[in-house]
């Protein structure tokens, strides 16, 4: 599920660099695709899809690093604060390659690459 566009102004205006993929390539392009780019412009995605935990898995690489959002609220004004948090607490993490799940209970973080028997969904 593709996160709304709400989100690249509700990040800016908590001091992230984000950018909504329609900006920069086909609503329609593969996840690879969108994996490829984040990883060459030095990105973390942020997403509420499924389908990157098994394409990283598969591909096995280190970056590009993923917050994922798995919760039925979605909406920013609801989650950015935990979402400020958890950036906080995994930023090295982040940088240096993992899988952020925010669930409605707890965070899990998974060192990248994704060993084929791990589930970060």
């Amino acid at each position: 599920m593709n996160l709304s566009p709400a989100w690249i102004d509700a990040l800016g205006e908590a001091g992230y660099d984000a950018v909504h993929w329609r900006v920069l390539g086909k609503a329609s392009a593969p996840d690879g695709d969108i994996a490829d780019y984040a990883r060459e412009h030095g990105y973390v995605l942020v997403t509420a899809d499924l389908d990157f935990g098994k394409l990283l898995a598969a591909d096995r690489t280190r970056l590009p690093s993923v917050i994922q959002l798995r919760l039925g609220d979605l909406r920013p004004a609801t989650l950015l604060e935990t979402f400020r948090r958890t950036v906080a607490r995994t930023e090295h993490e982040l940088q240096t390659g993992a899988w952020v799940t925010i669930g409605a209970k707890r965070v899990r973080v998974t060192t990248l690459p994704i060993d084929h028997g791990e589930d970060v969904q």
